[in-house]
C-alpha cells in the first residue's frame, strides 16, 4: 500500500494513501512548523502521482518549485527521523493568481458560479436572492451568456426596464431589490471581485495534471493579496470545491485520491458565515470524499473548524499550542479531546511542550481505524523551505503547460453586448419612426400649402380670395366715390 512518511515517533508515522481522501487537519500556533508539515504532505502526494491544490497565503509555500539545501539542521533531522535515500529536489508546480500577477489568472464566469453562491458572495437576503434567481432564469430563456459583471449589470438593468412584464411571467420583481443587488455588485467590484469573472474560465481538468514522470502537479494559488479580501478568498475556494463535487464522477474508495485540496487560513471560511453556508461546506466535505478528493484544513486552532466538519477529518497533525489566554486554553482542550488517547501520553500537557517541527499526529490505519495519537518528529521536506524570488517565479510560469491558455483574456459576445445592441436597435427604430412622422406631417402641410397658396401653374385659394376681396372692396369704394361725385354734381345742379 502506498503511503507518505510524515515523521517518526516511537516508530515511523505514515499517512496511508488509501485513506487520504478521508480529509485532514494541520493546526498549531504561529511559528510551530505548520508550513513544513504542509510541504511534506504536498510533495508526498505529488510523489504518489496525486495532484495538489493549495493556497499560499504568506508566500512561503512557493518553495515547492525548487530543490532545498541540505544544511546542518536538515541533515540532523534526516538522521533523527531515519530517512533513507533523501535528496533535495523540486516539484512540478503551476502558479495561479486571481489578480494575474503571481500566477496564471483564475477566472470563472457568472453563469458557472450560479445564483446561489453568487447571492452568498453578495450577502443578499432571501428576497434579493430571489430576484437574482429570476435574472438568471431570464438569461437562460433569452439565450444570454453571463460571463462577467458587466453582463450581470446589463441584465439587471434590462430586468428593471421590463419589470412589469417580467413580474407577470416569473414572479414579483421590485425596484428596491434590484437596486440592492446592484449596490452589492458595486461593493464586490471594489473588493477586486471583477477580476474573478471572465474568460477563459478555469478548466477543472487542468487541476488533475501529472508531469511526464507521473508526479502530480502542485497547483499553488498566490493568495497574499487575495487574503486581504477574506470574503472573496473563502468563496473562491468554496466554489472550487463545489465545482469538483458537481463535476466529478462517483469513485467510492480508491487506492489514492484523484486530487488533494488544502484550505489554508480555514477560519476565514467560517468566521461570521451564515448557517446555510456552513451547511453547504459540511455537505461538500462529507460527500466529496466519494469523488476521490481529499480536503485538508490548515489553521491555528482546531476549533476554527465547526464541530460537524471537524468530526469528518480523519487525519490530524497538531503542532504546539500556547495557553496564554482563555481562548488558547479552550483551544488546547478541544485539540486534546479530538485525538484517540494514547495511554503513554498526556495529550494536553504534551501540546504545551512540543518544539518547532514536532507535532501530535493521528492518521487512519487499516480498516479506517484512527491510530492512537503519537508525538512525532516531522520529516524535513525535499524542497526549499521559504519564499522564492520574482525571477524564479517567472521562470516557473514561462515553462508552465497552461500559460498559453489562460494568460490572454477573451471577451466574446455575451449579455452586455447583446442587450446593448438591442437597445441601439430600439433607439434606431424609434428615431426612424419619429423622422417618418415628421416627414408625413411636412408632406401633409405641403399639400395644404399648395391648396392655400397655389403653385407656379395654379392660383391658390388664398390668392383667389384676396383678389376677390380686393375686387369687391374696389367695387364698393368705386361705387361710393361715384355716388359721391354724382351726388355732388346732382346736388349742385339742384342748388
Amino acid at each position: 500500500m502506498e503511503r507518505i512518511l510524515i515523521g517518526k515517533g516511537e516508530k515511523p508515522v505514515y499517512l496511508l494513501s488509501r485513506y487520504a481522501n478521508r480529509h485532514g487537519l494541520v493546526a498549531g500556533a504561529t511559528g510551530t512548523g505548520k508550513t513544513v508539515s504542509l510541504l511534506v504532505l504536498a510533495e508526498g502526494f505529488s510523489r504518489l502521482g496525486v495532484p495538489v491544490f493549495l493556497a499560499d497565503v504568506k508566500g512561503d509555500v512557493a518553495g515547492l518549485a525548487y530543490a532545498g539545501v541540505a544544511d546542518e539542521r536538515i541533515r540532523r533531522r534526516v538522521a533523527e527521523v531515519g530517512l533513507k535515500g533523501y535528496a533535495n529536489e523540486g516539484n512540478p508546480v503551476v502558479f495561479w493568481d486571481v489578480f494575474g500577477v503571481g500566477g496564471h489568472p483564475v477566472r470563472t464566469t457568472v453563469s458557472e458560479i450560479g445564483p446561489r453562491l453568487l447571492a452568498r458572495m453578495l450577502e443578499l437576503n432571501d428576497v434579493q436572492a430571489g430576484v437574482l434567481d429570476i435574472a438568471f432564469q431570464l438569461a437562460d430563456d433569452e439565450g444570454l451568456l453571463l460571463l462577467d459583471l458587466d453582463d450581470l449589470r446589463a441584465l439587471l438593468q434590462f430586468v428593471a426596464e421590463r419589470r412589469a412584464d417580467i413580474s407577470s411571467a416569473y414572479g414579483l420583481v421590485n425596484t428596491q431589490s434590484i437596486a440592492a443587488v446592484q449596490r452589492a455588485l458595486l461593493s464586490l467590484e471594489r473588493e477586486g471581485g471583477s477580476v474573478l469573472f471572465g474568460e477563459p474560465a478555469l478548466d477543472l481538468a487542468d487541476l488533475f495534471r501529472t508531469d511526464l514522470t507521473g508526479r502530480g502537479v502542485i497547483h499553488i494559488l498566490a493568495a497574499d493579496r487575495l487574503i486581504l479580501k477574506p470574503r472573496l478568498y473563502a468563496h473562491l475556494l468554496l466554489w472550487l470545491l463545489a465545482e469538483l463535487y458537481e463535476n466529478l464522477p462517483e469513485v467510492g474508495d480508491v487506492d489514492k485520491p484523484k486530487l488533494v485540496f488544502f484550505f489554508d487560513e480555514a477560519h476565514l471560511l467560517f468566521d461570521d458565515a451564515p448557517p446555510v453556508l456552513r451547511q453547504r461546506v459540511e455537505q461538500v466535505v462529507r460527500l466529496i470524499r466519494s469523488k476521490g478528493v481529499g480536503v485538508y484544513f490548515c489553521s491555528q486552532f482546531a476549533d476554527d473548524v465547526p464541530k460537524d466538519i471537524l468530526g469528518q477529518l480523519g487525519n490530524r497533525i497538531q503542532h504546539a499550542l500556547r495557553a496564554y489566554t482563555p481562548r488558547d486554553q479552550k483551544a488546547l482542550k478541544t485539540a486534546a479531546e479530538t485525538f484517540v488517547p494514547n495511554p503513554r501520553l498526556d495529550t494536553a500537557k504534551v501540546l504545551l511542550q512540543l518544539g518547532v517541527g514536532e507535532a501530535l499526529v493521528s492518521t487512519l490505519q487499516e480498516k479506517g481505524i484512527p491510530m492512537p495519537v503519537e508525538r512525532t518528529l516531522i520529516c524535513p521536506p525535499r524542497c526549499r523551505i521559504g519564499a522564492i524570488t520574482a525571477a524564479e517565479r517567472s521562470a516557473v510560469m514561462e515553462r508552465s503547460p497552461v500559460g498559453s491558455r489562460y494568460d490572454t483574456p477573451v471577451n466574446r459576445e455575451s449579455a452586455y453586448e447583446i442587450l446593448k445592441a438591442r437597445a441601439l436597435r430600439r433607439e434606431t427604430v424609434q428615431s426612424e419612426g419619429e423622422h417618418a412622422r415628421a416627414g408625413k406631417g411636412a408632406e401633409e402641410r405641403g399639400g395644404l400649402g399648395d391648396v392655400l397658396f397655389g403653385t407656379k401653374r395654379r392660383q391658390g385659394l388664398v390668392e383667389a380670395v384676396a383678389k376677390q376681396a380686393a375686387r369687391t372692396v374696389g367695387s364698393q369704394i368705386g361705387r361710393a366715390i361715384v355716388r359721391g361725385l354724382l351726388g355732388g354734381i346732382l346736388g349742385g345742379r339742384r342748388r
